[in-house]
């Protein structure tokens, strides 16, 4: 959903932009065979590599839609819905859903794969709608949305008396393992530093503040799943182009190869098992009612 293409928090894009520009002319010198090259679906649109090589996003949230128990003709707004794979299901037990992602691509790839469901472009942290919902559901977004107290109280505001609040999203501590990497590798091959941050509460953070703001707590749990990433030797690059593209992506093509094979080896020995990657996710898993 929210957790594709969002942009990165740095402060230096602008100082790295610069200094690869500078470095393009001793880049342009060199052999155009002798450079390393991105592979093709490094170019993919944030959509097609978001579906194609991230299915499982899709798969764990289909648990998060058990927790949800959408019921035929219930008003469920889907908050992040990315591509709508997800509003789709919940859709198919006859409820009323609407989708809401702040990506305008993620949307337009929806609305053409169900047209027959509703798609709006809006932002978590600042939306309103005219008729409260019966349940707001969320899966993998509410990490990429900074602003979160004011997305706590659009959300609240956009639930009726009673109404359930079922949440999944990466929590305190989540690929801490890759992020680590990833800065650690870019600073040292550039000199400047890059934060990869999201918004990753703690329990006791997120339930406070969805409290304060009228959604009850009923269920919070913040808990480790290391998860496969597919495309064997190629899921951790695949990962990063996807979930860290405004980072890599700042990189010209020579720097990015190497800042991600150097990246990999330094995670070989603890998130490379029996041939196939794993992304250190930790996730939070909240269930609340509107007050």
């Amino acid at each position: 959903g929210l957790d594709s293409c969002a942009p990165a928090h740095s402060h230096t894009t602008r100082e790295l932009t610069q200094t690869y520009s500078r470095r393009q002319r001793y880049h342009t010198n060199r052999k155009s065979a002798s450079r390393p090259r991105l592979p093709s679906y490094a170019r993919w649109p944030c959509t097609k590599l978001y579906d194609n090589k991230h299915a499982f996003v899709t798969k764990y949230g289909e648990g998060v839609i058990e927790l949800l128990s959408p019921k035929p003709g219930e008003r469920i707004l889907d908050i992040g819905c990315g591509t709508g794979h997800l509003t789709q299901q919940i859709a198919q037990v006859g409820a009323d859903v609407t989708g809401l992602d702040a990506s305008a691509e993620m949307i337009a790839s929806a609305r053409s794969a169900y047209p027959q469901i509703e798609f709006i472009v809006a932002d978590a942290a600042d939306f309103s709608v005219v008729h409260p919902f019966d349940a707001i559901f969320s899966n993998a977004a509410l990490h990429w949305v900074h602003r979160a107290e004011e997305a706590a109280i659009c959300m609240s505001q956009a639930l009726r008396s009673g109404g359930r609040f079922v949440v999944e999203f990466g929590g305190k501590g989540n690929v801490q393992q890759i992020y680590s990497a990833l800065e650690q590798t870019i600073e040292e091959m550039t000199g400047h530093r890059v934060i990869a941050a999201n918004y990753f509460p703690s329990v006791g953070e997120y339930s406070s503040l969805l409290e304060k703001h009228g959604i009850a707590v009923e269920y919070a749990v913040l808990f480790d799943r290391l998860t496969v990433l597919d495309d064997g030797d190629d899921g951790l690059e695949n990962w990063i182009r996807m979930f860290r593209r405004p980072v890599i992506g700042t990189l010209p093509d020579e720097i990015q190869v190497r800042v991600l094979a150097q990246v990999k080896q330094r995670l070989r020995g603890s998130l490379f098992r029996n041939g196939v990657w794993h992304a250190d996710y930790r996730r939070l898993r909240i269930v609340g009612r509107k007050t």
